[in-house]
């Protein structure tokens, strides 16, 4: 179908800075090709629920199911995402219609008073959510007091500025899309602060029978990206995945073959972290799953634990 007979695209967007900026972003390029696109912005229980850790109440999924809803009752036809919110396991009827060009996935260090992680005085205290992060802050820092941190964006950075942090740790990603680099001090090098599942891309995901939706979406694709974090989310998923593990994974890809990195580590403090690493020549989505599926293997080999039900 031609973008003139296509009938207006609607996209389903959370109503945070971050994610509006990304629904805009998709809308124009959608617009650049002749498509008639219209935003439907929506809270979901995930912006809702702010004085409990996600890990505890149900993971990143609660940032996604109510546009999931938009989708299935037809009042959206497309939802953009950050791809690190995206459960590993997309209900039925529903598909990943495009991985777009990765922004920056590297970690960032934001204070207003020390430069770097290093610069830190000993216990000082550094503001994140996520169990990733905080299992790897631990590793280099274990003098640090890691404290929970919730909110958008703009919250977590105004909580940091009344004084609340001494430093807080975010996506570079989403500094970046939003114009606020200069609050980055310092980036985490991938070796010392290992990215998360899909760090810095969007995904587009749609009802998995628009197959008119998946063909416009198609040119905003980008393969060496979405090879990538096929191969990440592969290691989530064989984990058992969600924010409630600890687990970090990252590719590079260089000529067609695919490096891959993850590691695990304990919360409590009472296993060491664990890190594997291994590459291989990747053309297809089923071979990036099937290295991100070998790199769980050897997690758990060196020790590391699948997720457990969230109670």
């Amino acid at each position: 179908m031609s973008p003139s007979q296509t009938p207006t695209i609607i996209i389903a967007t959370r109503e945070s800075r971050l994610a509006l900026w990304q629904a805009e972003h998709v809308k124009a390029l959608l617009e650049a090709r002749g498509h008639s696109v219209q935003l439907l912005g929506m809270t979901t229980k995930g912006d809702q629920i702010l004085d409990k850790s996600l890990s505890k109440v149900g993971g990143k999924g609660l940032f996604v199911k109510e546009l999931e809803v938009a989708l299935e009752e037809g009042r959206a036809h497309i939802a953009v995402h950050s791809l690190k919110d995206v459960p590993m396991e997309l209900p039925e009827g529903f598909a990943l219609a495009c991985v777009m060009e990765r922004e920056d996935p590297r970690d960032a260090f934001v204070s207003p008073h020390y430069e770097n992680l290093d610069a830190l005085p000993q216990g000082a205290v550094v503001g994140t959510s996520s169990l990733r992060r905080q299992v790897l802050l631990q590793a280099l820092r274990p003098d640090l007091k890691i404290e929970p941190l919730r909110g958008n964006l703009d919250t977590r950075l105004r909580k940091l500025d009344d004084g609340q942090y001494d430093a807080i740790v975010l996506a570079a990603a989403g500094l970046k899309r939003l114009g606020l680099e200069a609050r980055i001090r310092a980036t985490f090098a991938p070796t010392a602060m290992l990215p998360a599942a899909g760090q810095g891309a969007l995904g587009i995901e749609v009802r998995s029978d628009r197959q008119d939706l998946i063909d416009a979406l198609a040119p905003l694709a980008h393969q060496a990206t979405w090879l990538t974090v096929a191969a990440e989310r592969a290691v989530s998923r064989a984990m058992g995945g969600s924010c409630s593990m600890p687990l970090a994974a990252h590719g590079t890809f260089t000529n067609d073959v695919l490096q891959l990195d993850a590691a695990w580590g304990d919360v409590d403090g009472q296993a060491p972290l664990v890190r594997v690493a291994d590459n291989a020549a990747v053309t297809t989505l089923a071979q990036a799953e099937a290295l991100g599926d070998a790199i769980a293997q050897r997690l758990r080999a060196g020790g590391a634990r699948g997720a457990e039900p969230l109670i």
